[in-house]
């Protein structure tokens, strides 16, 4: 019977070097950080050295670092993509994230690829067709239930990856076309306007007003932490926090966070294991609703539900803190347990349902005097969107993550050995030829043996167990036991380097069919390796991708599952009509197609 355990990732996002380490510091098993070009967020790219850099300080932990270069490429970027992505491997890097199937077709060193979840990973032949092409894993689409992930796990071997906290597009991934026809910026070319997070006015066919000036597209944040276990029984291995544009505090956070959910799930099933070494001592509890959130959802998880949209703003609220009891002129008192400080953020929903804000200048005890009390009144429910004293906590912290290990010192034939054995067996050892003087004081040059040998605070190392073995007390001077640590430290870390299990992959070229003979815009085809890629597996028909099209007239610009229909209990389902249904910006209005026997609704351009 196999003894094998399954590792569970936890990946993290990086906007840059200095929050893929804050990431790996507070438990990541991975990050994933946006390439110098090509990302699918234009915003958050990053030096080669500043990758190179990450890669060598994540590795050190046996952590690793995936690179995003999910955009959809034109003909003449393809070359630059691929000089890139050699530079990439070589700087140490452990897998890419892609959207462009033109990407197969290249020479590209033996990187695993992992499939975007632009690609809209979300039915079994599809994935399976990935799998057969040299696909690593697939970052699965978010609208899936538990079953369906459950199925994809039946059917394939990839790794799977699944998203468990953050933003929501409320499109399905790599088929939103909004942004590109509204602005020309196109959210596949990482450019994206997030047109959903825009207010809009939504009709029935007579004109009537069913929702005015809301966010109706604006989704909650992605919230799973409850259904981690859930998530693992399903065959999810890698549990991913979305946030490549957050700021370090908010990786810090979350990060850990779901570190501890995930070691929990962990300590109770012996088939599992972390995905890299060292454990995280946190200087602070970590609370998701005390950073960036726009409230939370399970999303489709667990099957449809109304509660998934923040209508009233796309910004984020932070954390419910209570009631306002009483209002005088310049202040008022809340119903609260929260301690508030003066420069806390908080805002609250007005008689209008319009999101406002202010800072508080002073608390005395419950009772709190606001910068601007305008809007306020009893009853009102009160946020606190900036957490003054938690995020000065996040900035000034001093979490440390280390790397278990034995020490074992023994003497030698001519002096002595100090052998050194981390948690994952990698094993360095390290000799002092000294001469064997008996200590003067056998009970103090004992514990300064010790004291200094397991002196580890400056590495990445903390010692669990130090074991001494010697025919008698010996004096041995400090600097000598020092230089001996150092000297094993040091060579422990190039065990570890020369260890790390780097993987490799390849592409299979072959023939096999694609799951689809024609493809419409929506997959995405801009570049003639694309084109080449498709046709290869049996592709017929292929138009061409929606940015390379100057005619958007009506077409559908985005799919999704969230549904006004259901929203606004219009639903067929709920005895609602078959009547159509439209957006409005204030200058362009947008027709709504509802495709009920799949439960998904599209918005179609003018």
């Amino acid at each position: 019977m196999s003894t094998s355990r399954t590792p569970l990732e936890l990946l993290a996002p990086a906007r840059d070097a200095e929050c893929g380490k804050a990431a790996v510091n507070h438990g990541a098993d991975a990050v994933y950080i946006g390439a110098p070009k090509f990302g699918a967020r234009a915003a958050a790219g990053n030096p080669l050295r500043d990758i190179a850099e990450l890669i060598s300080y994540a590795h050190k932990y046996w952590a690793r670092v995936y690179i995003t270069l999910n955009t959809i490429l034109y003909d003449n970027e393809l070359e630059e993509a691929r000089t890139l992505i050699h530079e990439l491997y070589d700087a140490g890097a452990d897998a890419l994230i892609i959207q462009d199937m033109a990407l197969l077709e290249l020479d590209l060193p033996p990187i695993p690829l992992f499939a975007s979840t632009q690609t809209h990973n979300y039915d079994i032949e599809k994935i399976r067709f990935l799998e057969q092409v040299g696909i690593r894993r697939v970052i699965l689409a978010r609208e899936l239930s538990i079953g369906q992930v459950r199925d994809i796990r039946a059917a394939t071997s990839l790794e799977l990856e699944f998203f468990v906290h953050g933003a929501l597009c409320v499109s399905f991934s790599g088929q939103c076309y909004f942004s590109q026809a509204a602005t020309g910026r196109s959210a596949n070319r990482g450019e994206c306007a997030q047109m959903c997070r825009m207010p809009y006015t939504l009709t029935d066919s007579s004109g009537n007003v069913l929702a005015n000036n809301q966010h109706v597209l604006s989704l909650r944040d992605l919230n799973l932490s409850e259904y981690i276990p859930e998530l693992v029984s399903a065959g999810v291995t890698s549990f991913k926090i979305e946030g490549r544009l957050k700021d370090a505090a908010y990786v810090r956070n979350i990060t850990s966070f779901y570190r501890t959910i995930l070691d929990a799930v962990i300590e109770g099933q012996p088939r599992l294991k972390r995905a890299s070494s060292g454990r995280t001592s946190l200087s602070f509890r970590p609370d998701p609703e005390r950073t960036f959130n726009r409230d939370y959802t399970d999303y489709f998880l667990h099957g449809r539900r109304p509660d998934i949209v923040s209508l009233h703003t796309p910004k984020s609220l932070g954390k419910a803190i209570g009631k306002v009891t009483g209002v005088s002129a310049d202040s008022f008192t809340l119903d609260t347990t929260e301690v508030l400080r003066s420069g806390d953020g908080i805002c609250f929903f007005d008689d209008q349902d319009q999101l406002t804000g202010t800072n508080i200048n002073r608390v005395d005890g419950n009772h709190i005097v606001p910068n601007s009390p305008a809007g306020i009144t009893p009853g009102t429910v009160m946020y606190r969107n900036h957490d003054h004293a938690f995020l000065q906590l996040l900035k000034s912290d001093r979490s440390m993550r280390k790397i278990d290990i034995r020490l074992h010192f023994s003497e030698t034939g001519d002096g002595f050995r100090l052998l050194l054995t981390d948690e994952d067996g990698n094993e360095a050892e390290q000799e002092l030829v000294h001469i064997k003087e008996a200590a003067e004081n056998p009970g103090a040059a004992q514990t300064t043996i010790e004291t200094q040998l397991t002196k580890l605070g400056s590495t990445i190392y903390e010692s669990m167990e130090f074991v001494a073995e010697l025919s008698f007390p010996v004096f041995i001077p400090v600097k000598d036991l020092n230089q001996l640590r150092r000297d094993a430290v040091a060579a422990l870390d190039a065990v570890r380097d020369g260890a790390f299990p780097r993987r490799t992959a390849s592409i299979v070229r072959n023939e096999i069919p694609f799951p689809r003979a024609s493809l419409d815009f929506s997959a995405n085809v801009v570049n003639s390796l694309a084109d080449r890629f498709y046709r290869c597996h049996g592709v017929k028909q292929i138009e061409k991708g929606f940015e390379l099209q100057d005619n958007h007239s009506g077409q559908v610009l985005m799919t999704t599952r969230h549904c006004l229909k259901y929203q606004f209990d219009l639903c067929r389902g709920k005895g609602g009509q078959d009547e159509e249904l439209f957006l409005s910006d204030g200058t362009t209005k947008y027709m709504l197609e509802f495709d009920c026997g799949n439960c998904v609704m599209k918005v179609v351009g003018p």
